[in-house]
């Protein structure tokens, strides 16, 4: 079950704060089949009862969730993941990321932890989350196992390049979180502007603006059916390369999650 790389859809969904699990079958009903969740956020069991109350088939869903900061030595990678796929009603996970590198993550005994749970097959691939481009060539150096995706913070208000340059380099996708921009799109002028132009949302441009960015999927977080179906249809707005481009050169101060 080991993969190199993870084929992912374009927009996925973000489940942070989600505690309903009609709302991941609603997502599941509307064609999402990517639900990023996490230990921290406290919803595993509510996307784990989305998914078994949905009609579309467990082999059709990429399931993602993270192990936390404070959980990152080998017993205990161990230990939460199991906890996790149990609140998940799973008996794999298509790829688990550490969540940040941060408290008790170690690479040298992390990294093993995580690559001993892909040869079991109890996950399918090694994502990370929140790295800086060097400890990224330090999962390398440790790992044999690639790095299956990288997620991160990316909207036009902070764009992380150099990230997404690693990324493409090495050939595994970059997960976009918070492409909104926390409801601040609503914001800039640019992005109000192209939106005027097309006749649609800030939300929907930036959402098309990092779509359009090769390798590049990302997991907007909604609650609302309006939202959920916005956030899909966003993948068939087609932006120029110059407005592409002067989305590119927004001041880029905003990092609304840092560590």
């Amino acid at each position: 079950m080991t993969r190199t790389h993870l084929s992912l859809p374009p927009v996925g969904l973000g489940t942070m704060g989600i505690d309903n699990p009609g709302v991941i079958e609603t997502a599941l009903e509307y064609g999402y089949r990517h639900l990023d969740t996490a230990q921290i956020y406290g919803n595993e069991a509510v996307v784990g009862d989305g998914l078994s109350q949905s009609s579309v088939p467990r082999a059709d869903v990429t399931v993602a969730t993270k192990v936390w900061a404070d959980s990152l030595a080998p017993d205990d990678v161990h230990r939460t993941t199991a906890e996790s796929l149990d609140r998940l009603g799973l008996e794999f996970v298509d790829l688990l990321y550490v969540h940040r590198p941060i408290e008790a993550y170690d690479p040298e005994e992390t990294l093993p932890a995580f690559e001993t749970l892909c040869d079991a097959g109890t996950i399918g691939g090694i994502g990370v989350s929140n790295f800086s481009r060097e400890e990224l060539e330090t999962v390398h150096s440790v790992l044999d196992t690639p790095i299956a995706a990288h997620q991160v913070e990316y909207h036009p208000l902070f764009q992380p390049d150099e990230l997404l340059a690693h990324a493409r380099e090495h050939g595994y996708p970059l997960v976009a979180y918070s492409p909104l921009a926390n409801g601040q799109a609503r914001q800039v002028d640019a992005l109000v502007d192209i939106a005027e132009d097309h006749e649609t949302t800030a939300e929907a441009v930036c959402l098309a603006w990092l779509l359009a960015k090769d390798g590049v999927v990302t997991i907007p977080k909604s609650s609302s059916a309006d939202h959920l179906r916005a956030n899909l249809e966003a993948q068939d707005l087609e932006l120029s390369p110059a407005e592409c481009e002067r989305i590119d050169t927004i001041d880029r101060t905003k990092e609304l999650f840092p560590e």
